[in-house]
């Protein structure tokens, strides 16, 4: 809705009224002050025509309510059919055709749609505390209300570009300085945009509507361009949307204003029926669904209440827990950070200093705003004493039950009743791990992802006797660290690494049976994905899944003698990784895994002749015939069975929907958000599709168990294959097909 009022002397003021952002919803809503409905759209028109017709208003303001200006279109009104009525731009235009002067007054956020009836209006003032984006390009999307074509005319190209092609939110102080606002206030923002409308009566207008200005020259506008769209398309691995938008902006440096805004329509539509922007929305509300957890005992977000936490604590300063204890001073937690000896304390502050100095550059406030050089705000000790009054502790050591369980036990000693015990654990069984407590109910795994502090995904694992009241404190951790939090159950790997596991094994199987590792990566990073499975191995170190596997008996001095190199408990097993391990090859830190590197610690990856060479003598041992495996195929058995592990999981009740699954890879894993996640590209591309598939790879390997089909996948197809929404509704109801 769009409230229309007198304001001060002869200036209208326009108010938008949609809470709670104020979106510029197509959707009808109900406005107590007006007896009948109206878009907020239409409200906004008819408040303008008035404004227009009444003689005795002679400037206008257009603002929002609650401190909010507008946070654009209602994202939902994109995936229905859109409602009759008028569309954004022709408002915009209404509002520059104005011949009263039109000022924006931009309190809260002014986004998407929002900032484009900004940018309709003659003048902007903004609270300094404002923020302001076009973010359209995060949903797959570009900004379709002549955002493309009026912010380089008032900005310029580069800044135009690097703002419309990164969806990134800009504060206040940023915005004057690129020109995008005229002034910026620190007192009532509608005032002051009155006074300014008070001040323009009469001038003239001209110059200050934006489709008349000419785009600001560059000296090598074609050359600028065409290597803009070589970045964003290197960056975008496969996404369309930033293309696009390079393509709009070109269109305004080319073409007259109506023609630009023409190809803006004509390139807004491609995307918005693309597959892309329906799977980077459903991303988008799959990132929202899984703040609402439950649990199979029925726990739910709806009855349980976090604690608060007003200091915490990180026990081990190696790469995860520095970057966990980064994360938590970022979030203004205070900290007390313990190592085993002073050794590797001292090593792990320095460490932890440095991270923090980094982030402090990148803040607006610098290193005042987080204070960590305050020993209230982060502490470094080697007593567990210092643990006796913090509200929480995350464990974050090596990966070694024994270890954990041992520092559990001191933790319950040691700690006050009420505080929670968490382990940053990736896969161990976080039952075992409370069993050494006395308060098992408030145990829990926080599995942090490496950088903790850079990395947003936070999988959140509940125990037997874990309580509702814990997952809800270690939720709220999470959105207090910006971080996106995914409540899943206790199995070993979690979803994560459960489901990675299958993917990874069949990426190793396909080098036995005539692949090379650049060849399984390079058609998975073509796929989409940030970083294909031998250079991610290389990259998190090779040593660490020849621990695990040592530890659960599948290579090492604790393997039974004669057991065949290539099987293990009847299926089939490759000794690949182990061979390389055993020959010191552990990735970027040795500066040889998979691929070589400049030298130890070196992160360009190249193609290895040693390692080809190896790969011929180890298929020729055991008399393997080498193929050519095509594209297709290091996809689909790579992909397929990551899927069909999925589906396990969800009829395990591990995860308690797919959006939970399709978070953490987007989140953890590097899978493209243009596809939506694993479980919404299988519903993509058919799940009877993925069914024949996996029964066609199992019959060519019997011994590879998870190829065979899940029994909750094949449940889906007898039963037509519902929409993913409805799979959880149809797991336990009876199929006659079957």
């Amino acid at each position: 809705m769009a409230q229309y009022a007198r304001g001060a002397a002869a200036v209208a003021v326009i108010r938008l009224r949609n809470p709670p952002v104020n979106a510029l919803s197509w959707l009808l809503v109900t406005e107590p002050l007006i007896s009948f409905s109206l878009t907020v759209l239409q409200a906004l028109e008819d408040g303008l025509k008035r404004a227009d017709a009444d003689p005795s208003v002679k400037a206008v303001t257009i603002c929002g309510e609650n401190g909010k200006f507008s946070a654009g279109a209602d994202i939902r009104g994109f995936s229905s059919p859109r409602k009759q009525g008028l569309g954004l731009g022709p408002i915009v235009s209404l509002i520059e055709r104005s011949e009263k002067p039109v000022v924006a007054a931009i309190e809260g956020i002014a986004l998407g749609g929002g900032l484009e009836v900004a940018l309709g209006c003659h003048y902007r003032i903004a609270h300094v505390q404002a923020r302001m984006g076009l973010p359209e390009v995060t949903i797959g999307l570009l900004p379709g209300a002549q955002g493309t074509q009026r912010l380089p005319r008032l900005v310029g190209v580069p800044a135009a570009l690097d703002l419309i092609t990164t969806g990134r939110h800009i504060p206040a102080t940023e915005a004057l300085k690129l020109g995008l606002v005229d002034e910026v206030v620190e007192e009532n923002t509608v005032e002051a945009a009155i006074r300014l409308a008070n001040k323009l009566i009469g001038q003239p207008l001209g110059p200050r509507r934006l489709s008349l200005k000419p785009v600001p020259k560059l000296p090598n506008m074609e050359a600028f361009l065409s290597e803009a769209l070589a970045k964003v398309k290197k960056r975008a691995q496969g996404c369309l949307a930033p293309e696009l938008c390079v393509q709009a902006i070109k269109a305004a440096t080319e073409q007259p204003f109506a023609d630009g805004v023409r190809k803006e329509q004509e390139l807004f539509n491609i995307l918005l029926t693309s597959g892309q922007a329906k799977a980077m929305q459903y991303a988008f509300f799959a990132e929202r669904a899984v703040e609402k957890w439950t649990t199979p005992s029925g726990a739910s977000w709806k009855s349980a209440s976090p604690q608060p936490i007003r200091k915490a604590a990180v026990i081990g300063l190696g790469t995860m827990g520095r970057g966990i204890v980064t994360s938590l001073v970022k979030a203004k937690i205070p900290v007390v950070a313990l190592e085993q000896n002073l050794e590797y304390l001292n090593m792990g502050r320095n460490a932890v200093m440095l991270l923090l100095e980094r982030e402090a550059m990148k803040m607006e406030q610098g290193a005042q705003a987080l204070d960590f050089h305050n020993p209230a705000r982060l502490q470094f000790a080697v007593d567990f004493d210092v643990l006796r009054d913090v509200d929480l502790v995350i464990e974050a050591v090596f990966e070694n039950m024994a270890l954990k369980k041992e520092i559990f036990s001191n933790l319950s000693r040691i700690c006050k009743p009420e505080a929670f015990l968490c382990t940053n654990t990736s896969a161990l069984n976080i039952d075992e791990i409370a069993s050494v407590t006395g308060r098992p109910q408030q145990v829990i795994g926080m599995h942090f992802f490496s950088p903790a502090h850079v990395m947003r995904l936070l999988e959140i694992i509940y125990g037997r006797q874990t309580s509702p009241t814990t997952i809800a404190t270690a939720m709220q951790l999470a959105k207090v660290m910006k971080k996106v939090g995914v409540v899943v159950g206790n199995c070993f790997g979690f979803v994560g690494n459960r489901m990675m596991f299958p993917y990874s094994q069949q990426a190793v199987f396909l080098l036995e049976e005539g692949s090379r590792p650049e060849d399984v990566d390079q058609a998975l990073e073509d796929f989409g994905l940030k970083i294909g499975p031998f250079r991610m191995s290389d990259l998190a170190g090779l040593d660490v899944g020849w621990r695990s596997r040592k530890d659960q008996g599948l290579t090492g001095p604790s393997l039974a003698p004669g057991t065949p190199a290539r099987q293990r408990r009847g299926y089939r097993y490759s000794p690949l990784p182990d061979l390389l391990c055993e020959k010191g090859r552990f990735g970027q830190k040795t500066g040889k895994g998979w691929y070589e590197y400049e030298k130890a610690g070196g992160r360009t990856a190249k193609p290895d002749p040693w390692v080809h060479s190896f790969l011929c003598e180890y298929r020729n041992a055991h008399q393997i015939k080498t193929r050519f495996i095509d594209q297709e195929e290091i996809l689909e058995r790579c992909l397929y069975s990551l899927i069909n592990e999925g589906f396990d999981i969800l009829a395990e009740g591990i995860a308690s929907g797919p959006e939970h699954l399709d978070v953490v890879y987007i989140n953890g894993y590097g899978w493209p958000k243009h596809r939506g996640g694993p479980m919404f590209y299988a519903s993509t591309v058919g799940l009877p599709n993925i069914l024949a598939k996996l029964q066609k790879y199992s019959e060519i390997h019997p011994d590879i168990p998870q190829l065979r089909p899940s029994a909750f996948l094949k449940k889906l197809v007898a039963m037509g294959s519902p929409l993913l929404n409805d799979w959880m509704s149809h797991l336990h109801k009876q199929s006659n097909k079957l």
